[in-house]
């Protein structure tokens, strides 16, 4: 994967870009602990209630709205562990989906050797930003590993833009709203208010 994949990519209005092996490794952590903590099952997270989750929290609305979402991931993951469908390159990459909010056209960029995940996170992410038509950005990052570049590039980015950043726990500020990320993906997993204690 290159950066002229990106680069050459039509962005539509809104775009969310997403860690992929994060998200993963988040919902993992979830299921783990609601499982032992609510005494049942949790299957894996429905993909596109997830998205729809997203696209609520980041100020959309039903309408005729046109949306893509952007998957980085590892060159050697090829599927998410804890969503369904799953797979990057048969599932995932080059398919969409329509609902009441709107067109969801997804697509995933498995990240070379060459470059490093985060850094080509964050390049994708000042690729949207600077975006002709671009006007709403959800970005879903490491906050581990990538949060602070990723402070950094929105700074600098349109005041004109709305954009929405979710991490599991509230951020040091910046130019951009924040939502907890965790609400979407216990939505997706099926894991109702009522059953927590």
């Amino acid at each position: 994967m290159n950066k002229s994949m990106l680069k050459s990519e039509k962005w539509s209005e809104n775009v969310i870009l997403i860690d992929a092996d994060y998200i993963d490794s988040v919902a993992f952590d979830l299921i783990v602990n609601f499982e032992r903590m609510i005494g049942r099952r949790i299957p894996k997270a429905d993909i596109a209630h997830w998205i729809d989750c997203i696209a609520l929290d980041g100020g959309l609305r039903e309408g005729d709205n046109k949306i893509q979402v952007v998957f980085i991931h590892n060159k050697d993951s090829k599927s998410l562990s804890n969503f369904t469908p799953c797979k990057f390159e048969e599932e995932i990459d080059g398919k969409a989906f329509k609902d009441k909010i709107g067109e969801f056209m997804m697509s995933a960029f498995p990240v070379e050797d060459i470059v490093g995940k985060d850094d080509f996170f964050v390049d994708a992410l000042e690729l949207i930003l600077n975006g002709e038509g671009v006007k709403r950005v959800m970005v879903i990052p490491d906050q581990d590993k990538t949060y602070e570049k990723v402070r950094v590039a929105l700074h600098y980015a349109n005041d004109e833009k709305r954009i929405t950043l979710f991490a599991m726990q509230p951020m040091q500020g910046g130019n951009f709203r924040q939502e907890i990320l965790g609400y979407s993906l216990m939505s997706a997993l099926g894991i109702k208010s009522d059953e927590i204690k």
